[in-house]
């Protein structure tokens, strides 16, 4: 028995079958989604404003215009004489639509160093596109190897000069080799041998020194001119991506981890603490000595400092005595302390500025300790309004 396909219902404006993910039924006919629109304005139709005539389709407004009564007082307002039926709406075939010139924009050449660096042609005003300072055509302003369309956020500017995206500028000039191609672990050679890659590379160079920068305007590591698509900024000034790094662990650096010293120079936390951070007891990564020349700090097992002598003039801690050096105090009613000797003088709870109460005895406590040692007593006074309290 022969195979007889199953038939679908015609599109009486395009004459082709219509399937039901894009019908639109009108009048008992079936239309294409495309096909459904007025068939004088052209005006895109849905069921609220679809008109249909003898196997055409109007929008309300032309219906009533074609087929519609005329005549005083069936116009725009009433009291007006109107015999419109859409004829000017008509689309007249015979009349193509006008064709857009393509006109070659290297016609009008420029002064040389003054046109599209590309074509070389005169750039005006209405299709100019800028990168560093130069103007370009907007249609020659794409990728020099894929011929890629730019913008200002996938334009490099390469060593020669020329423009690229930033896959075709890393391809070019950027870091070969282990673990810089698209995933790590993976080894960047785009199906060529070493010296192919190097042919089609004539101005690569890993020394980011060999295109010397202005003074003040380079890598303030290497003095090498910095390119966008290998910039780190800090502090206003641009670094390699290399050489982006802590000057004393050569560790790589982010945002994140990046600490501007004194000396100019970028380090990490740990270098920048070391080299720049306070310094002496209860500065280390537990209350030790810090050393930063590599001899063995001494640490302090004990909760008091028990080196030195007391001051007995009143300029040494209130608490214990012993003196206090800048690195490590706390002021409190003009009185100095060590850091680890400024909590309650009753429960020993750490105290900052925010639950310091200096009492009269002359000595430290937090709220609660103050309230109850020092405070008003009686009915109204304890824990809850109504008690009476006497501790």
């Amino acid at each position: 028995m022969p195979f007889k396909p199953v038939e679908h219902p015609k599109c009486p404006k395009c004459g082709k079958s219509v399937y039901a993910a894009e019908e639109r039924v009108a009048g008992g006919l079936k239309w294409h989604k495309t096909c459904f629109k007025c068939g004088l304005c052209g005006k895109p139709l849905d069921s609220t404003n679809c008109s249909e005539h003898e196997g055409e389709l109007f929008c309300k407004v032309c219906h009533g215009r074609k087929f519609g009564p005329k005549g005083y007082g069936f116009g725009g307002g009433a009291g007006c004489l109107s015999m419109d039926q859409g004829e000017h709406l008509q689309a007249k075939s015979d009349e193509a639509a006008p064709r857009t010139t393509v006109i070659d924009t290297a016609i009008i050449k420029a002064p040389p160093g003054k046109g599209c660096p590309r074509c070389g042609g005169v750039v005006f005003a209405a299709e100019q596109v800028l990168a560093k300072g130069r103007e370009w055509h907007r249609k020659c302003y794409k990728c020099h190897d894929c011929t890629k369309t730019l913008d200002s956020i996938i334009a490099c500017d390469g060593p020669d000069r020329d423009v690229y995206c930033k896959t075709c500028y890393g391809k070019k000039w950027g870091p070969h080799g282990y673990g810089f191609a698209c995933g790590s672990g993976f080894l960047q050679t785009d199906g060529l041998t070493e010296e192919e890659i190097s042919a089609n590379r004539p101005y690569y160079n890993p020394d980011t020194t060999s295109i010397k920068a202005p003074a003040g305007q380079g890598c303030p590591r290497c003095g090498g001119m910095v390119f966008a698509a290998e910039q780190q900024l800090a502090k206003g000034t641009m670094w390699h991506k290399k050489c982006f790094n802590c000057a004393e662990c050569h560790r790589p650096l982010d945002s994140m981890l990046a600490c501007d010293g004194p000396d100019k120079e970028i380090h990490c936390r740990a270098c920048y603490g070391k080299l720049f951070g306070p310094k002496g007891f209860g500065f280390g990564h537990r209350p030790t000595l810090v050393s930063t020349n590599g001899d063995h700090a001494p640490s302090y097992i004990d909760s008091k400092p028990q080196l030195g002598q007391k001051r007995n003039d009143g300029h040494g801690c209130s608490r214990c005595g012993y003196p206090v050096y800048a690195a490590e105090q706390m002021i409190s009613k003009n009185r100095v302390w060590h850091k680890r000797c400024f909590s309650c003088g009753e429960c020993h709870r750490s105290l900052d500025s925010t639950n310091l109460n200096d009492a009269p005895d002359g000595d430290i406590y937090c709220r609660g300790c103050y309230s109850r040692n020092f405070g008003p007593k009686g009915v109204g006074f304890g824990i809850g309004a109504g008690t009476l309290t006497m501790a």
